[in-house]
Parts: C-alpha cells; sequence; structure tokens
C-alpha cells in the first residue's frame, strides 16, 4: 500500500526553511497543526514525550526524497493547542485519524509515547498500510507508579525542576548523574539548565519548561497501555520494530515483548544508538542524533513492496 498525498496548495510557507504548515480539526474540534516537506507517498512522524515536531525537522528532510513528510505537533505542543481536560490516547488516535484522512497519508513512524500512539492507531485505524515503531515504552515489567505519582506531585507544587528529574528517573532516560548526586542539588542544577535555556530562547522555540506539563499526559499513555501487549497481535499493517543498543534495558525488554506478539514483523537495533537517535543532530543537546540513519532504515521499509 502506497498512498498519495491529496493535500491541496492552502498551505503556508513558514519556518523552519522548507517546511509548510497547516492544521486538521480532530473529532473534539480541537485544532492540530503539523509540517510538511517532500514529494510521494504520505508518511506521519509521531513525537515522543518532551521534544516537539521540530526535533524531527532533520529526519523529516531525510526523507523528504522519497515521501510527503507530515509532522504533527501533539497536543499541547508547538503548532497544537492543549485541547481541553478530558485526555486520553483516544484523543491522539484521533487526531493522527484526522490527519491520515486529510492528507491520504498511510505510514506512521512513532518515537516512544508516540510509538505508543502509533501502536494503537496501526490496532484501530484501517488506513495504516505499514507502521515503524521506535522503542514504545510498555513497561511490561511494570509501571514506575511511585515515581509518576511524585512527578504529578511535584507539579502540583510547583516544583518543575524537581519533577524533571523524577521523570527522568521514571523513564532511565536521565544521565549518570542522577543516580549519585543528591536531589536538592539535582534539582537546583536543573533549574539553572531550565533558566539557561529560557534566556537563549528564540522567537518560536519550545522550551523544557513549556514541554515539562506535556509529560502528564504521555504517562496517562503508558499507563493506558499498561496491559495491553496482547491486543496488538490483532495489527494487520506491515510492522518495523525499531531500537538502539544504547537505550534503557527495559525498552528492549519491551520490544522482545512486542516482537513476540507480532511475529512476522521485522527488528532492527541501531548499534551505538539510543532512545533519541530519530532526533535533530545537536552538539549540544543532542550529539547522539543520528537521523539519517533512522531515515535510511525507514525509506528501506516504507518502500519495499
Amino acid at each position: 500500500m502506497k498512498p498519495e498525498s491529496n493535500v491541496g496548495d492552502r498551505l503556508t510557507m513558514t519556518e523552519p526553511c522548507g517546511f509548510a504548515t497547516d492544521h486538521v480539526i480532530s473529532r473534539d474540534g480541537s485544532s492540530i497543526g503539523y509540517y510538511r516537506i517532500g514529494h510521494g507517498p504520505g508518511l506521519v512522524l509521531v513525537q515522543g514525550a518532551m521534544g516537539t515536531a521540530k526535533n524531527y525537522m532533520q529526519l523529516g528532510e531525510a526523507l523528504a526524497d522519497a515521501f510527503t513528510v507530515f509532522i504533527p505537533d501533539r497536543r499541547g505542543r508547538g503548532l497544537s493547542p492543549a485541547g481541553g481536560d478530558d485526555y486520553s490516547i483516544q484523543k491522539e488516535v484521533d487526531d493522527l485519524d484526522a490527519l491520515l484522512v486529510k492528507t491520504g497519508a498511510g505510514y506512521i513512524f512513532g518515537l516512544s509515547a508516540g510509538a505508543l500512539v502509533s501502536l494503537q492507531a496501526a490496532l484501530k485505524l484501517h488506513a495504516v498500510g505499514k507502521a515503524a515503531f521506535y522503542e514504545p515504552p510498555l513497561f511490561v515489567d511494570g509501571l514506575p507508579v511511585a515515581l509518576i505519582k511524585r512527578y504529578e506531585k511535584e507539579m502540583a507544587e510547583g516544583r518543575l525542576a524537581a519533577a524533571m528529574i523524577t521523570a527522568m528517573k521514571a523513564t532511565q532516560m536521565g544521565p549518570q548523574v542522577l543516580n549519585v548526586l543528591p536531589h536538592g542539588l539535582l534539582e537546583w542544577l536543573t533549574e539553572k539548565m531550565m533558566e539557561s535555556e529560557d534566556r537563549n530562547a528564540g522567537s518560536g522555540d519550545i522550551t523544557m519548561r513549556m514541554l515539562a506539563p506535556t509529560l502528564k499526559h504521555d504517562f496517562q499513555i503508558a499507563a493506558e497501555m499498561n496491559g495491553r501487549l496482547e491486543s496488538f497481535r490483532a495489527i494487520s499493517a506491515d510492522v518495523l520494530l525499531l531500537g538502539g543498543s544504547r537505550s534503557p534495558n527495559f525498552l528492549k525488554v519491551d520490544l522482545d515483548a512486542l516482537e513476540k506478539v507480532l511475529p512476522q514483523a521485522k527488528r532492527l537495533e541501531f548499534s551505538g544508538l539510543g532512545h533519541s537517535a530519530a532526533w535533530n543532530y545537536d552538539k549540544q543537546r543532542n550529539p547522539d542524533g543520528k537521523p539519517e540513519r533512522v531515515a535510511e532504515e525507514l525509506k528501506r521499509f516504507f518502500t519495499k513492496s
């Protein structure tokens, strides 16, 4: 299945250079903004936690010679408003459904929490012909419930830096110092880092301080999907499972479990790469980004008949 894009010429050009923007209205009336680049079959890139569509710009550019790439901002990020309090993964699937219907796209790639959304979309939406999932956090060995509750408590208290540290511990995504330095010192250092980012942020930049509240939704997605592993056995789309050799071990365990449920799926591990390999390379913020390597495998998978 190689659907072509049927988007009209209403799109407006905006930064970053080469990308056009538009929006789609989801089932509940929420506006979901997205970027578009390239020509060919439609491929949607679904973002994970603590990121926006802009984290996928280099990946989108690397895919643009083979696909019309659509990169939506999930609810509460960038081009997309929060969309109300009654959040659920079904809302995210509805958002993706609206985009697929409007654009005619039939391919999806999801990272992390975005991979959970993409999994559910592949299960529920007939429009999805092929899907690639990069390390969906299924937490098959158990959700870090205590840490998630601690994150929510610290956010409610306005202790954003502390909440960020707790979230990193829950997802095992932080640096090694998280397990060494006292919590109070980590909180102080994190606050200073966020203050520096706030001062240096340019117009349109989405900072950690702005994204921190969206983690609540990503944790909710993980909680909703926890225990649903067997349901994915009904996915009929062609599937590619992706991961990095340097990613947290629990994500490899999750991929192992998903591979058993989807025995026909192709599995690939990127040697020397981690969870953020698909994100833009940035010498300071993401030196491990290798979107061109991820793009090569996505092209190989989505173009194979």
